[in-house]
């Protein structure tokens, strides 16, 4: 099964045979317009099928389509649609090895790595590209998908305090910006930058608690190059529902690292209780829908 599938509320279905069941179940009911349909050659084509659980979450399912217009469904993906820009910086897309997916590179300074998400909308991008229009990406929305997670009680601060940490945060961004253009002596203000930080922790450390230290955090987790481990605020909360298992799922406006997305969780995955304010700590899958250039 797809680790991330009881993000979305299918934690029950762990069995391969009930799973598959599940995915019969959905292409079946699915409706003519929410099915679409490329040709890759004369005798093969491929479909996805959306089938929604709730507003903006559901799987998509992808297959082919049989002369008499069945769908064998080969794969699935669990999603969590955000409607708001992530990010706006330079993105390349590239095809995964095994099947007709896609990955997205964001060279985004803020987080201090190049950003990795899988392509939610995979078929828009096929689809642009058989076409020959445009496929320059012009922003994306990003969401995380978790299996894990917990609440953190946020970090006490004054509103100068807020201040300064912004205008720092944008001073690191230039700094990043020019390092990356061959400017050595931004490269060398960032590495005087991170001894004194790895200082100040060090000391700290021995008194405090560490998330007192840490306010947020991006770092890639795992082998797999699309998953984070993240700390971020939380700006915002809904709570989703599953149609057909009627299981809960939160879906967090987080700020993490200067970068505003989504995070999806199943409730009984999540340790806390989520507040606008306090903090979310956990392991993400990040996917993204790229907004192309018209």
């Amino acid at each position: 099964m797809h680790r991330f599938l009881r993000t979305i509320g299918f934690s029950m279905y762990q069995k391969k045979h009930k799973i598959e069941d599940l995915m019969r179940d959905l292409t079946e009911e699915a409706s003519s317009e929410r099915i679409r349909k490329i040709q890759l050659d004369d005798e093969t084509n491929l479909c996805e099928i959306r089938a929604e659980m709730a507003p903006g979450m559901g799987v998509a399912i992808y297959g082919e389509m049989d002369e008499i217009g069945q769908v064998t469904p080969e794969y699935y993906v669990p999603y969590v649609i955000s409607y708001e820009p992530s990010s706006n910086a330079d993105c390349s897309i590239q095809r995964h090895t095994e099947k007709e997916t896609y990955a997205g590179l964001l060279d985004e300074y803020k987080v201090g790595i190049s950003l990795i998400y899988y392509l939610e909308n995979a078929m828009e991008y096929r689809e642009r590209k058989m076409a020959k229009e445009s496929t320059e990406v012009e922003s994306v929305n990003l969401t995380g998908l978790s299996v894990k997670g917990k609440i953190l009680l946020p970090i006490k601060k004054t509103a100068k305090q807020k201040a300064m940490a912004k205008v720092a945060s944008k001073e690191r961004n230039n700094l990043l910006e020019a390092a990356k253009n061959g400017n050595e002596e931004a490269m060398e203000t960032l590495t005087i930058e991170d001894i004194d930080l790895y200082s100040q922790v060090s000391r700290r450390v021995l008194k405090e608690d560490i998330y007192s230290i840490i306010d947020s955090c991006f770092m890639p987790c795992g082998i797999e190059c699309d998953q984070y481990s993240i700390i971020g605020d939380i700006l915002q909360l809904e709570v989703l529902k599953n149609r057909v298992t009627g299981e809960e799922v939160y879906k967090m406006r987080v700020e993490c690292n200067d970068i505003i997305f989504q995070v999806a969780i199943n409730k009984q995955d999540l340790i806390g209780e989520p507040m606008v304010g306090r903090r979310f700590k956990g392991q993400i899958w990040m996917i993204g829908t790229a907004k192309f250039k018209s």
